[in-house]
């Protein structure tokens, strides 16, 4: 049986003598553990440095554009009035602001229905257009009719009439058109209403009809007098004992006569407001105030008298009547007026809420969309017609709103429309055409039909409106409460009506927080490097990247750019950063002098951007700087244009009629800006409403219409349409280059043809030309250096009308920009650093891996020490028993 514990047999240590021989074996694991703790040391050194070098990179990212160094202030001295903000391109200084008016969307109503879901009208399909633009002439409002009979002489008793809610002062001196105008003018502050009294005008049929005379000779020969007054100027006499028709009498004919010429009555009524129209013998003889004030015309009689107005041959008792005129009213912003009071009748109005635009035209806007909806059985009712609307996506929206009424015969449910946008442009026309020949449904036309110069059927809550301002006392316009442009570089918000001051300042507390910025974070990267790669004598230890290239060369790269003068810079004094007050200390830190830099923002503050960010200039001001890549060299770099972008067109050869009829049902499918291979969202169908189009309307309907589809505007393509001085239609995508493009196929009603002719369709073609004499790549507009060449990444934008050369481009790189690219270089998946911590832990896992190897062998040395030292420890014992064996053979043999 052999020895189960070595060592018993033989009194050998063996588990001593093995361990401490595996001890010695064993002593290299520790220099493998202190390998990878080396190692691990640089790796957590390396997270250290790249984190500090993204926080440098994130302070630089900031400071790469010229806005971060070229902001304004603008402040306003009534934030409550408007805000403002400003662009580089600002000029400072301090400008007076007015808001007159806020921009707002059209808001239009329809009438009540008793649901949302019962048909409206029999189903037969109805195509409605809608299309947006701008009403002009005429006014909003309400236009009454002949004030009350009896207002000329008892006046407009108190408490008759009442608008918006607000009680118009009138009593008995109220008896004209033009005194209640007056009254009620006194007013608009609080209505927000005018009226405006319109021309009063003497019966038509006062001195006769059918262009016949009606007034009789005057006859005094019975004893009486005669006298005509109109206005209270005395227009016509006759003295006692005249008979009729005699000498001097007074007649139509001498009527006329007084009328006719610069004659004392002709003056006189001149004087008094009062023209004259017709004639007395033609029966025509009409009188008219244009100020509204009323018209007496008397007849005096004393004694016989015969003849006179609608009188001939018989007695003339004398006779009075007064012409009275008519009042209509405006809302000052195209909302609703309420009328009411006791007597609205006796100013000729009618109580409740009402306006329309009155002796308005509309035209349509071409900048905007127009879009059509399709209505018959499936979806006429309020619900259906709402849906369709809000899917159509042609700058209109519909909802509808309960105005809570119930009972049997309640109608509390109004389809309501509102404009997407603001701005006047946005007021809407709506048409209703029918199909296969039939007219529109007229429900639906009822319901629907809107247009400003014509029928209104809906009615209008709030008018489209723009913003009015006046910005140093010039006026100024805008569609919403944004206002560009008024003031070169700043954009205002509209908040409310009012007045301010804006004052626009250099920021340069923004500027000096930027500088600062970048030097503290030079500063924290620096002192990042020294703990992570320095020695300290004290010490005597090193940081965990003591000697490490990757360190030492990102130190000397960032050193040497900061050390180096920006190139490239055109029209500019400042080149490096001491010019600024930025300088390195003798540890290599930087320090800034605030006087210094403080004087550089006063005389140099639109150049100090050069320093840090990527700025390019050019000479031609047509030729601007898009964007550059990190392969971009600093440089100044000649321009040469050998084609400028183009769109993609189709030219009419048809000179346009006056008139062009398009047909009903007339629909054409239209491809604009397509790729290869084609993109079904590219094609779309465009319904055209029938009807009678001059050129301009023409070119309006087909631009709206086309832009009015969502699948086109959704990846901004648009046209424009324009009608040459050659009487011919173009249509443009306002996209440039090849994929610039726009073609029209007929699918039913009125052919194309009778639009464009036979049609010539052109695709657009991309910029092309050079760089600093180095191949650039266009893409519409943009040219592009081309890569390996220093311009590699710079993109131009060239617009203007001349090829061949175009001046020269200077591009430069600041040093935020340069640190901002060196730093991307040493970070990112395949920036140095990674790669060097990649290396660092893989020489790690090596490491693991030997080290796991070693352990592996050591198990077998053990194992080898082990059998051996059993071995011998069996051997021994062997020997052990055989020698005590034999002593106690040898003793027995002394005994015998």
């Amino acid at each position: 049986m052999g020895i189960s514990s070595p060592g018993i047999g033989s009194n050998i240590p063996v588990d001593s003598i093995v361990s401490k021989l595996m001890a010695v074996e064993s002593a290299p694991l520790a220099d493998y553990d202190k390998k990878s703790a080396s190692y691990l040391s640089q790796v957590s050194a390396f997270g250290n440095l790249s984190g500090a070098l993204g926080s440098f990179q994130g302070v630089l990212a900031g400071l790469t554009s010229v806005s971060s160094f070229q902001t304004l202030v603008s402040t306003p001295s009534d934030a409550t009035v408007m805000t403002a903000s400003a662009a580089s391109t600002a000029q400072p200084g301090t400008y007076r602001v007015n808001i007159n008016q806020l921009a707002q969307a059209q808001t239009l109503a329809s009438g009540g229905y008793k649901t949302t879901t019962a048909a409206i009208g029999l189903g037969a399909k109805t195509t409605i257009n809608f299309s947006l633009g701008t009403v002009s002439g005429g006014s909003f409002g309400i236009a009454g009719t002949q004030l009350g009979a009896s207002l000329s002489s008892g006046g407009l008793s108190p408490g008759s009439l009442s608008i918006n809610n607000t009680v118009i002062a009138s009593d008995g001196t109220t008896r004209s058109a033009r005194l209640l105008a007056d009254a009620i003018n006194a007013k608009s502050t609080t209505t927000g209403v005018s009226a405006k009294a319109a021309a009063t005008v003497t019966n038509a049929t006062l001195f006769g009809a059918a262009g016949a005379s009606t007034f009789g000779d005057i006859d005094t020969s019975g004893g009486g007098t005669y006298a005509l007054s109109v206005g209270g100027v005395e227009i016509a006499a006759q003295a006692t004992g005249v008979a009729g028709g005699g000498a001097g009498g007074v007649s139509a004919a001498s009527i006329d006569a007084a009328l006719t010429g610069n004659t004392a009555v002709t003056r006189a009524l001149a004087d008094a407001n009062i023209t004259v129209t017709g004639t007395a013998a033609a029966g025509t003889l009409q009188f008219t105030n244009a100020d509204g004030s009323n018209i007496a015309i008397a007849e005096a009689v004393t004694g016989t008298v015969t003849g006179g107005i609608g009188n001939s041959g018989t007695a003339n008792i004398g006779s009075s009547t007064t012409a009275v005129g008519s009042i209509s009213l405006v809302s000052a912003d195209g909302s609703p007026i309420t009328i009411g009071g006791t007597n609205p009748a006796g100013a000729g109005l009618t109580a409740g809420v009402g306006g329309a635009y009155l002796g308005a035209s509309f035209t349509a806007d071409s900048t905007r969309t127009s879009g059509n909806i399709v209505i018959d059985s499936s979806n006429n009712t309020l619900q259906g017609i709402m849906a369709a609307i809000n899917k159509g996506g042609f700058g209109v929206t519909a909802s509808i709103v309960s105005d809570g009424s119930t009972g049997t015969t309640a109608t509390p449910n109004h389809l309501i429309l509102t404009s997407t946008a603001t701005g006047a442009t946005s007021t809407m026309k709506i048409t209703l055409a029918g199909s296969g020949g039939n007219p529109p449904d007229p429900d639906l036309v009822s319901l629907l039909g809107y247009d400003p110069g014509g029928v209104q059927n809906l009615s209008q809550k709030s008018a489209a409106a723009d913003t009015l301002a006046t910005v140093n006392g010039i006026a100024v316009t805008s569609s919403s409460t944004s206002i560009g442009g008024a003031i070169a570089g700043v954009n205002i918000s509209a908040l409310k009506v009012g007045s301010s001051t804006l004052s626009v300042s250099k920021d340069s507390g923004s500027l000096t927080t930027a500088v600062s910025g970048f030097v503290k974070a030079y500063n924290d990267l620096t002192n990042q490097i020294k703990q992570l790669g320095g020695y300290d004598p004290d010490t005597k230890t090193g940081g965990p990247l003591l000697g490490d290239p990757t360190l030492r060369n990102l130190q000397a790269s960032i050193r040497r750019q900061l050390g180096t003068s920006i190139t490239g810079l055109q029209g500019t004094s400042l080149t490096n950063l001491s010019q600024i007050g930025i300088s390195f200390q003798k540890d290599g830190s930087l320090t800034l002098d605030n006087s210094k830099l403080q004087k550089a923002i006063t005389n140099n503050f639109n150049d100090i951007a050069g320093l840090f960010a990527a700025v390019g200039h050019g000479s031609d001001p047509d030729v601007k700087f898009a964007s550059s890549g990190t392969n971009t060299k600093a440089g100044d770099y000649a321009i040469n244009i050998t084609q400028l972008a183009t769109q993609g067109t189709l030219q009419g050869t048809n000179v346009l009629p006056a008139e062009t009829v398009i047909d009903a049902d007339t629909t054409w499918t239209v491809t604009l800006n397509d790729t290869t291979p084609p993109t079904l969202a590219n094609t779309a169908t465009i319904s055209l409403p029938a009807g009678s189009y001059n050129p301009s309307q023409l070119a309006t309907l087909l631009q709206s219409s086309i832009n009015g589809v969502s699948a086109f505007s959704n990846a901004g393509a648009t046209v424009t349409a324009t009608v040459g001085d050659d009487g011919k239609l173009k249509l443009a995508s306002t996209n440039y280059g090849s994929k610039s493009n726009i073609h029209i196929a007929t699918a039913t009603g009125t052919d194309i043809s009778a639009v464009f002719g036979a049609g010539a369709s052109a695709d657009g073609l991309d910029v092309a030309g050079t760089i600093g004499g180095y191949t650039a790549t266009g893409s519409g507009q943009t040219l592009t250096g081309s890569p390996g060449a220093p311009v590699d990444g710079l993109k131009l934008t060239i617009t203007g009308d001349t090829v061949g050369s175009r001046g020269s481009f200077g591009f430069s790189q600041g040093y935020a920009y340069q640190l901002n690219s060196l730093a991307a270089g040493y970070l990112g998946a395949k920036g140095a650093i990674t790669s060097r911590t990649t290396g660092l832990n893989n020489t790690v896992k090596d490491i693991a891996k030997q080290k796991d190897a070693f352990s592996a062998r050591l198990v077998d040395i053990e194992a080898r020490y082990r059998a051996q030292y059993t071995a011998l420890d069996t051997s021994i014992a062997s020997m052990n028993t055989t020698a005590s064996f034999l002593t106690q053979q040898f003793a027995a043999l002394a005994k015998q």
